[in-house]
């Protein structure tokens, strides 16, 4: 087990009781509870799981999921589902689950969350079974969306193989793409992860199930033409179809390449055209670094440097019917490409050239949204900002509390954002401090992740890649 919990976690249980030596034949199923479940398209707990079997009264083993991880849990699991064996409803018939028709098992297993499905295989070797047919992962394909894990990055770049599950807020491991040449996660979608490698090779995985591709290479990646951003679009209806985007060149003159999964090659390259705006006073003609000196002296330039896993960050999204790609310049403006118009155009800059302040794009809701973290007037504040076409502003749509982002003034830190849904996971980093938060952006609530540690010393980490873990995604 790599993880240690702290010391001062006296009540942190490491969870391995397993149910490998249970017969299927002590639970009954209550078939009312089958039918309103089946009724929604959404996951259900491991314990709304349980609350759908009558155990036999002989059975005394607590029933909880052997998950790889330390969580914080009651002293006494037994004492925790004990009262499951008490919700037989008065009168409420029940037949045995070796009875279920294997399309209805199939059809509630793929409701479970994928941690517990996992520890549920080691039941018997129906529950097993299940994990390598087709129609189960056509079941689990019609579940609208999961909770997302989150893949971290630490120094160690290319041994991504922790990620942070959002709905049980803990920790899990997964195999790291190490069987290449040093593998960077460069973008995510869906179920799926894609990587890059030094040599300019990209691959395409599923994180739980450890499946990964290698994509046709692409001469662009390994010329010396700059590469501005790697975004993935996956799709819903379809777990093997997914879509690869590149974009590529030197400003003003820009273009992109697209994969198609479905037909496993790249399109044809597409040549990006300047949108001209005459109310717009920015200039696209070209990225020459501006040179100014800080509060302290320091001699800073305006050429933005990133995390090489965040280097080609970007967001995809679409608009009105249009498939829009952002992603920010080497200056740190907002660079916005219509794909399906084949135009592009910089949005106005939010703070002067010669501000110091770190600022990441994300997606949260089908949106492009810029955080900013910058100093003013000897305290730092972290925003959260929306462009407006129909005005061509920035507007501010949620902001850290003072009281935390203070903490962060004077210490030269660098933030890296990733949006899932509503859900904002900040990771924060500088030679002073280093902290992850997550942020419910929809009610503005800020909350920091527990601490991650591995043989006893607290992982640092520098950006996170959002999936839905999801075991019938194709890569």
């Amino acid at each position: 087990m790599p993880f240690s919990p702290p010391s001062h976690a006296p009540h942190w249980t490491l969870v391995t009781h397993s149910l490998s030596t249970v017969n299927v034949s002590n639970f009954n199923i209550y078939p009312k509870k089958i039918k309103a479940l089946l009724s929604a398209s959404h996951e259900i707990s491991f314990l709304s799981f349980l609350s759908l079997l009558q155990i036999n009264s002989s059975l005394h083993i607590p029933l909880v999921p052997q998950i790889e991880t330390y969580t914080k849990m009651d002293p006494n699991p037994i004492a925790q589902t004990s009262n499951l064996k008490k919700r037989k409803a008065q009168g409420e018939a029940t037949f045995p689950l070796d009875d279920l028709h294997q399309d209805l098992l199939e059809r509630v297993l793929a409701r479970v969350p994928p941690s517990s499905f996992f520890s549920l295989r080691s039941v018997c070797r129906r529950f097993s079974s299940v994990a390598t047919s087709p129609s189960f992962h056509i079941a689990c394909s019609q579940i609208d969306s999961r909770e997302p894990w989150f893949l971290m990055v630490d120094h160690d770049l290319h041994r991504a193989s922790l990620v942070f599950d959002s709905s049980e807020k803990n920790w899990r491991s997964v195999k790291a793409m190490n069987n290449f040449n040093k593998p960077i996660p460069v973008a995510s979608s869906g179920g799926l992860v894609c990587y890059k490698t030094e040599a300019g090779e990209l691959f395409v995985s599923n994180p739980v199930t450890g499946v990964c591709r290698e994509l046709p290479s692409v001469t662009r990646l390994t010329s010396s033409e700059t590469l501005h951003a790697i975004a993935m679009h996956s799709s819903k209806q379809n777990p093997a179809a997914y879509r690869v985007v590149l974009v590529f060149g030197e400003l003003p003159n820009l273009a992109f390449m697209v994969f198609d999964s479905a037909k496993n090659s790249w399109e044809e390259e597409v040549t990006l055209v300047r949108k001209t705006d005459s109310s717009s006073d920015v200039d696209v003609n070209g990225e020459e670094e501006v040179y100014f000196l800080s509060k302290t002296g320091d001699v800073v330039a305006t050429n933005m440097q990133r995390s090489p896993s965040k280097q080609y960050s970007s967001v995809l999204t679409i608009e009105n019917g249009e498939e829009m790609l952002y992603f920010l310049s080497h200056s740190g403006t907002v660079i916005s490409c219509n794909l399906t118009q084949r135009t592009f155009f910089e949005l106005p800059r939010l703070l002067p050239v010669y501000f110091e302040y770190s600022i990441d794009v994300i997606e949260c809701g089908g949106e492009m949204l810029v955080v900013v973290l910058s100093e003013f007037l000897e305290t730092s504040s972290l925003r959260f900002w929306k462009y407006s076409s129909r005005d061509r502003s920035w507007y501010q749509i949620a902001a850290m509390p003072p009281s935390l982002s203070h903490e962060f003034y004077a210490k030269k830190v660098d933030i890296n954002c990733v949006g899932h849904g509503d859900e904002v996971l900040l990771c924060v980093n500088s030679s002073e401090c280093s902290s992850c938060l997550m942020c419910d952006l929809k009610n503005n609530k800020w909350v920091e992740m527990p601490k991650c540690y591995v043989d006893g010393k607290e992982k640092e980490f520098l950006s996170a890649f959002p999936f839905e873990p999801r075991l019938e995604a194709i890569a």
